[in-house]
């Protein structure tokens, strides 16, 4: 069965693959003979467009489109409504009607926004999604329009994603400790932090079982394992890059969410249970320090070697 499989290979159709999760999904899929990748970015599709989506699902024909484009930004989301609601609403549907009209499956990132962290026992995918802020909404709304217009999707809900790609809490800490003696972080808000390398591996996990005949479809939750706080991840980030070099940062100080004075407010607890991916798939979670060393070891080597071809 496998060599079947790797003689007709899946196609697979990603857009955003210059973001976090996009970027790695589109390394781990184009050195496996499994698949036969066609990846965009954002400048290349853009999925707000029906006539763009249209016009590349009819030229190529995908197995399967794995979205991972969408408007991520929690704090400008209050200001940029229209564009963030563009991008998590309108543009998935686009996605699933042009999905449907050729019956291509569409895997869609999702977030642990849509809840309001209220259960601090952790979040299953059936629990009531009441999102505090636009993004959080807008990501709600986009599953919504999905499940409503293709009912062969699978919708990953993911959190706390941190690479070495764009802007995020471990990029971030990190450039703070380069610059600042003392830095703060919320120790209020619980969640566990997901590597976008291990949510390329669990897509393609899930990618590879759909196509060989699971028909797991509806919504998912992943995250790495161990829950943490916002001032915990950046204790295990400096410890991580300390291993590197001697980073200017003498105090990292606790503080609540309130102080830091974000303009959306944010769940309290991001945990999410991932007991429906392991008994329907098979996958486990890994725990996140690992998956932080290893991103720390990787943002390192890159800059090594910006470095010699600056």
């Amino acid at each position: 069965m496998t060599q079947d499989f790797l003689s007709t290979p899946a196609k697979i159709l990603i857009t955003g693959v210059d973001g976090q999760i996009g970027y790695f999904l589109n390394q781990a899929t184009q050195n496996d003979p499994f698949f036969s990748v066609v990846a965009f970015t954002d400048a290349k599709l853009d999925i707000s467009s029906r006539e763009q989506v249209q016009k590349q699902l009819d030229e190529h024909l995908p197995d399967y489109v794995i979205n991972t484009t969408g408007f991520n930004a929690v704090d400008r989301a209050e200001a940029q409504a229209e564009r963030c609601y563009a991008l998590n609403r309108d543009a998935v549907k686009n996605l699933a009607m042009a999905c449907g009209e050729l019956s291509i499956p569409l895997i869609h990132l999702s977030s642990d926004y849509v809840f309001d962290g209220h259960y601090e026992s952790g979040y299953k995918e059936d629990d009531q999604a009441r999102p505090l802020g636009l993004y959080g909404d807008s990501k709600w709304q986009g599953e919504e329009v999905l499940r409503a217009a293709l009912p062969q999707h699978l919708i990953l809900r993911v959190s706390w994603v941190f690479s070495t790609i764009g802007d995020n809490f471990m990029r971030r800490a990190l450039l703070q400790a380069r610059q600042e003696e003392e830095i703060f972080a919320a120790d209020d808000r619980r969640g566990c932090p997901t590597s976008a390398s291990d949510i390329a591996r669990v897509i393609v996990a899930i990618l590879k079982q759909l196509h060989n005949g699971a028909e797991n479809w509806g919504t998912y939750h992943y995250c790495c394992s161990e829950i943490t706080t916002r001032y915990g991840f950046t204790e295990a980030v400096l410890a991580a890059a300390g291993q590197y070099e001697k980073l200017k940062v003498e105090k990292l100080i606790p503080i609540s969410s309130s102080e830091l004075g974000s303009d959306a407010e944010r769940p309290a607890s991001s945990v999410l249970v991932c007991t429906k991916l392991l008994n329907h798939f098979g996958i486990r979670q890994l725990p996140w320090r690992s998956q932080l060393v290893a991103m720390i070891r990787e943002q390192y080597q890159k800059e090594e070697i910006d470095d010699i071809t600056a």
